[in-house]
């Protein structure tokens, strides 16, 4: 007989077993689709490819460096670049218009 009792426990065992089954389903996912692991050779190429750009990234914020030597435009240590940023912003409307011709100039 179908008492309340009796489908209060079929739908909780209904439930256990839907989260049971997904539970699995998540488990066989995770160990198929896992990458291969990588040898130590793979693992040092990374380390150096990554130990470059870090460098490049540094080098362009801290050096001074042509951009575009053809249309003079010079890359400014990033220090310097805030200050005259600030210095410039204290007349904001002369700053856009320089703003909008230096990025005529560059594009």
């Amino acid at each position: 007989m179908n008492t309340p009792a009796n489908q209060k426990v079929l739908s909780v065992v209904g439930i256990a077993g839907a989260f049971a089954v997904v539970a699995v389903l998540v488990g066989v996912m995770v160990t198929k689709n896992r990458p291969a692991p990588l040898d130590q050779s793979k693992i040092d190429q990374r380390k150096a490819a990554l130990a470059e750009v870090r460098d490049a990234g540094t080098k362009g914020l801290n050096n001074y460096d042509w951009q575009d030597q053809g249309k003079g435009i010079v890359r400014l240590k990033i220090d310097r670049a805030m200050e005259l940023t600030q210095q410039e912003y204290q007349n904001p409307a002369a700053a856009r218009s320089n703003l909008l011709a230096r990025a005529e100039k560059a594009f």
